[in-house]
Formats: structure tokens, C-alpha cells, sequence
């Protein structure tokens, strides 16, 4: 409970929509005025796409869209057909997040760091307003990023990492995601009170659990996301997540336990900024709201705006936010996914669709096609992609140019090298004349 001192510190948050526009799916309880720090609103809410109709309550949800599979395939067919599919997995971007997106765009280029993916818009946005669009900080925070993907290796995890022990894992450590809640985010759930340490680092390491981690991370955004945007036909590009903390105490943080969660919140704060739409830490005791002490001080104010701590009683005020089909059981929803094991076995969510799958697919062929230059002779209309590409092309050459010197100048010294011996050579012919 805040004290009438910290409930004086309060958030001032950024819409960022149209003028006099209020956000569908903003929360009205983060919207508090006065104080100094700026908070912005969810992500989504930066892209606005035409108006849908209306939905009765009933209807919302994944499972219902589901159940009605005629309707939704062609929901997806009509889509697939025009230039929505596109609108929906871009967004329409706010102009003045335009702006500064190009202006960090343009500071990338003259430094000449910004060579190669990830460079898309939605990335660079991310870490704008994790700096509160501060060009220079959230340069110093790209940059780093980059290096970390690079010396992580996180583009090889998709290809070369197999975690076999998931199944085990998933026993040990309950979590997963499961469904999407009322404005089509992805749902994530952790049970962190049965969380058995012991049995978890018998089956795996921590740095496996990591690289695990990061996998489902880059999931996310390269799969979850645009699925459940093609779904909820509007953009995504954050999660709700839950977090049951029945029984946590001071005891379950052991040595290794503190190392996890502090390699985990370093990774998603750093690396993956702004991809938190709502956190709710549900059966909170008296034995974790003193844990709770300890683990807020190392957020900033923006991450804990996106807190909710609640007891025993949280049924009502997670599904307002989403749908009981969304819910497991255990959580106060209709949902047990028994073909699967259980809820937190069975990844379900628009992800799993295979008509939304293999639309994905579709797109990023097309983009791979595009980026080898086969797109039939098609050339970037924006000045700044082509100076982009010519930039590219110099930087090539300037490349091949250094080679090439390089290997010029180990010729000269191989024939320097040659010239010496030859000279020894005529020295000792010499004398063996003057000997004979």
C-alpha cells in the first residue's frame, strides 16, 4: 500500500494518439497526471487502424474466434486479399514517432553503425522510448544491443539451439504462454511458487535456461506478435503477463535463484524494451510483498506503471483485461487444455493458426526477396534508402580496396624478403668464384 508521500510522486503518461483521441485499450488507471517522469502508453497505441465493428463481450477472446473457423478463415482470406495485411503488421505510424524514428535513422547512418538488421521501425521506436526518445542514449542503448546480439549469438539460437529438456523444465518451473487477452496481446503465465530449483538445475544449467529465454523472446517478436496482430487485426507488440507468487518468500531466492532473475530482468529491460504491456503478480502474501521490497528498487518508474500487486482476491481484475477463455482454470478461467497436458503446456494462442502461420511466411519470403535485390528492377522512391544503399556499396568497396592493399603490401614484403635471399645468394656465389 503507497504512503501519501509515494502517492504523491504520480506518472505523467504520453497518449501519444490522435489530438483527442483516447486509446481503446489503454488501461484508465495508468492515466494519472502531475510529477515529472513521463510514462508512455502502450506501444499498440502509437498505430491506429480504421474503425471495427462492435463485439458483444461473449465474442472476445481467441476461442471464440475460433469456434466460429468459416468466419475467421474468411476474415483472413479478405485480409490476405488487399494491402490490410501489410497495415495491420506495420501499423500506421504516429508522424511525430516518425520523425524522430528518421532523425534516429539519419544519426545511425553518419556514424556509420547501422549496417546491417535489426533495423526496422517498431525496433528503433522500442528503444526511443526506452530513453524517452533522448537520440543520443538510445544510440548508446541500440548499439548495445547489436553488440550483445552478436557476441550472444542470438541469431544462431533458431538454428543451432536445441532444448531438449523443455518438457522436464516446464514441470520444474511452470510457465508458458497461453491465449491473449481482450485487445489480442499474447498472455504469459508463471507460477513462480512451485518453482523447484533443485530438480530444474538437475535437467538444465542456467545458461541453457538463458539461451532458452532469449529464444522465446525472439519468438515473440518474429512470431507471436505478428500472428496476433493478423488475429486481433490491429498491430501487437507487447504481452500481458501474470505472475503467481502463491508461497514465495525470502527462502526461495537462493544464490542461484537471484542470479536467474537478475539475468533475466537484465536481458528484457536492456534488450527487449517496451515489450511489457501489463504485469499482474497475483496471490501476493506477506512473505513475498517482503521480497517485493527488495526486487522494485532496481525498477524504474516506467517498468513498475506497469505493476499491479494483488492478494488472494484477483479473479475480477484479470478478466477485465481478459477473457475467462484466455484463463486456465487455476487462475479463475473455463480453460484446462487437457489434450495438451495442461494450460501451460500447450502454447496456445493465434501463433498455432496455421492459415495465420503460413501468411506470415508468405511475407517474410517476400522480404527476403526484396532484400536480395529481386524485386524486378523496383528502386526505393526514399532519398535516404537510396544514400542507405549507396553508403552500403561504398563501404563495400572501401572493404575491398583495404584487402586488396593489404595483399599488396604482403607482395612487397615477400619481394623484399626475395630480393634479400637473392642478394645472400650472389654474396656466397661470389665468394665460392674468388675460392676456386
Amino acid at each position: 500500500m503507497n504512503t501519501p508521500r509515494e502517492r504523491s510522486r504520480e506518472i505523467i503518461i504520453s497518449r501519444g494518439g490522435r489530438d483527442g483521441e483516447e486509446p481503446s485499450c489503454l488501461n484508465k488507471s495508468q492515466l494519472t497526471t502531475g510529477g515529472t517522469k513521463t510514462i508512455h502508453p502502450p506501444i499498440e497505441n502509437h498505430w491506429h487502424l480504421p474503425p471495427q465493428e462492435n463485439h458483444k463481450p461473449s465474442n472476445s477472446g481467441f476461442m471464440s474466434i475460433i469456434s466460429k473457423p468459416l468466419k475467421f478463415r474468411n476474415s483472413l482470406k479478405k485480409i490476405r486479399r488487399t494491402k490490410s495485411l501489410q497495415v495491420v503488421l506495420e501499423g500506421v505510424h504516429d508522424p511525430k514517432d516518425e520523425k524522430l524514428v528518421e532523425a534516429f535513422r539519419k544519426l545511425l547512418f553518419v556514424d556509420g553503425q547501422f549496417l546491417e538488421k535489426p533495423n526496422d521501425y517498431h525496433t528503433l521506436l522500442r528503444f526511443l522510448r526506452m530513453r524517452d526518445f533522448d537520440l543520443s542514449k538510445a544510440k548508446d542503448e541500440f548499439l548495445n544491443y547489436l553488440n550483445w546480439r552478436e557476441s550472444f549469438g542470438v541469431d544462431k539460437i533458431s538454428k543451432e539451439f536445441k532444448f531438449e529438456e523443455y518438457a522436464k523444465v516446464k514441470i520444474y518451473y511452470p510457465h508458458g504462454y497461453h491465449g491473449v487477452d481482450r485487445c489480442g496481446r499474447p498472455v504469459y503465465i508463471e507460477r513462480i511458487g512451485m518453482v523447484n530449483l533443485d530438480s530444474l538445475l538437475q535437467v538444465t544449467t542456467i545458461e541453457r535456461f538463458i539461451t532458452y529465454h532469449v529464444s522465446e523472446q525472439e519468438k515473440s517478436l518474429n512470431l507471436r506478435y505478428p500472428a496476433c496482430s493478423i488475429a486481433a487485426k490491429r498491430h501487437i507488440a507487447s504481452t500481458t503477463s501474470i505472475l503467481d507468487v502463491n508461497g514465495v518468500g525470502m527462502s526461495n531466492f537462493s544464490k542461484p535463484a537471484r542470479f536467474l532473475l537478475t539475468e533475466i530482468m537484465k536481458i528484457d529491460s536492456n534488450y527487449y524494451p517496451e515489450t511489457l504491456n501489463k504485469l499482474f503478480i497475483i496471490n501476493a502474501g506477506s512473505g513475498f510483498r517482503m521480497v517485493w521490497k527488495v526486487v522494485k528498487t532496481f525498477l524504474d518508474a516506467r517498468t513498475m506503471s506497469k505493476i499491479q500487486v494483488l492478494g488472494y482476491d484477483y479473479g475480477s481484475k484479470l478478466r477485465e483485461v481478459i477473457d475467462p477463455s484466455s484463463l486456465p482454470t487455476f487462475l479463475g478461467g473455463n480453460c484446462t487444455c487437457s489434450d495438451y497436458g495442461g494450460c501451460l503446456f500447450s502454447d496456445k494462442g493465434p501463433w498455432n493458426n496455421l492459415e495465420i502461420v503460413e501468411m506470415l511466411q508468405s511475407v517474410s519470403s517476400a522480404e527476403d526477396v526484396s532484400d536480395n535485390g529481386e524485386n524486378g528492377g523496383e528502386v526505393s522512391e526514399d532519398p535516404f534508402e537510396q544514400r542507405y544503399e549507396e553508403f552500403k556499396k561504398i563501404l563495400a568497396l572501401e572493404a575491398a580496396l583495404g584487402n586488396a592493399k593489404t595483399k599488396i603490401e604482403a607482395l612487397e614484403t615477400a619481394l623484399e624478403d626475395t630480393k634479400m635471399v637473392l642478394k645472400g645468394l650472389s654474396q656466397l656465389i661470389e665468394e665460392l668464384r674468388l675460392n676456386l
